[in-house]
């Protein structure tokens, strides 16, 4: 017995490897299809609700419609913040290179040999690359896009239809199993990107608002870069912390300055990721804070910026799918902040969705 057990873990641990290898190289299809999947999670109810009142194809193309203008919105406003933030960065250059070669200096004063290495290899057009190179990247999303678009406009075309394929007899129990961790996942999914939306549109608002408070430049642009990488979960408001700081730098040539935007950032991000957030979604998505990191980071290096992004989507759906099974229920409450017991009721929970 114990040579099976162990025989059927080292099975499982090379099944595992290898579905990991399989998404790792062959990401130019299935991130997009994942991604298809979460928008067809979250506009599939939208899309039902119209076919009530008006023909399928028409109900597909509003919905269509209104997911294409939010993608749009948010990445157009990125976009437009990284641009700008490019264009300044081109015209001023000179007061970081200024910057840089002072503190270098001051640092090889103080027996610092590590800035010694670093001045020779640093060159300001560098970050103006960088920074100009992350909108090309976002621009030439039109790919990606278009595949996904067609995932999402042939899935919620068959909806309805694979609806009636668990419901049938010869799909039963896990066809409804299926459907029931179907419908949990998708309230859940637009739960959290309900809340995600709010605290991102609040966060873009205030940092606008603070950064023209400290005298920040490009203030419209640091809040619409915040607006939209705080849907990526801490990756995305570090990014949103430190690029402000580092300009604040160029801009006022004092330390104490940059150490104010960076300490005033970092308290909005701690207040509306760490107090309001958790408030507004409640103990219904509470995840443990270790699983998102996690999820995030592992994710992110599987599939990159986007990876980041549906990283913790995807653990949602994992635990989901982990708290209908009772085998795998133990995993769902490792993963889950839920009070002890909590999980133990999710049945009941699948029956009223």
């Amino acid at each position: 017995m114990a040579v099976q057990s162990e025989k059927r873990m080292i099975g499982y641990l090379a099944t595992g490897v290898l579905v990991l290898a399989m998404l790792r190289f062959g990401q130019a299809i299935f991130v997009p299809l994942v991604f298809s999947l979460f928008i067809i999670a979250l506009v599939s109810p939208l899309q039902i609700r119209l076919q009530r009142w008006i023909p399928q194809l028409l109900a597909l193309l509003v919905s269509l419609a209104a997911t294409i203008f939010v993608i749009v919105a948010v990445g157009s406003s990125v976009t437009w913040g990284l641009s700008k933030l490019g264009q300044w960065l081109f015209i001023n250059a000179h007061r970081f290179q200024a910057v840089y070669v002072t503190w270098t200096d001051w640092l090889e004063g103080h027996g610092i040999a590590i800035a010694g290495p670093l001045a020779d290899r640093f060159d300001v057009t560098w970050l103006v690359g960088f920074t100009q190179g992350m909108a090309g990247r976002l621009n030439s999303f039109v790919g990606f896009a278009l595949l996904v678009f067609v995932f999402v406009m042939l899935g919620l075309l068959e909806i309805d239809d694979f609806g009636k394929r668990l419901r049938a007899p010869a799909a039963q129990p896990q066809g409804t199993l299926i459907l029931q961790a179907n419908r949990e996942i998708s309230a859940k999914l637009r739960r959290f990107m309900l809340v995600r939306t709010l605290a991102s549109v609040l966060t873009g608002l205030v940092v606008w608002g603070f950064a023209l408070l400290a005298g920040l430049e490009l203030a419209p642009a640091w809040g619409a870069i915040a607006f939209a990488l705080n849907y990526i979960p801490f990756l995305g408001p570090f990014v949103a912390t430190v690029l402000p700081t580092l300009f604040a730098i160029g801009q006022f040539d004092t330390w104490q300055m940059a150490v104010a935007v960076f300490v005033g950032l970092n308290l909005i991000q701690f207040l509306i990721g760490s107090y309001l957030e958790p408030l507004l979604i409640g103990s219904s998505l509470a995840i443990s804070p270790f699983a998102v990191i996690f999820s995030v980071f592992f994710w992110s290096f599987m599939w990159g910026v986007p990876g980041a992004f549906i990283g913790v989507p995807i653990l949602i759906v994992f635990i989901v799918y982990c708290e209908k099974a009772p085998a795998s229920r133990w995993i769902a409450a490792l993963l889950s902040a839920k009070p002890v017991g909590g999980t133990q009721n999710a049945p009941k929970e699948d029956q009223s969705a």
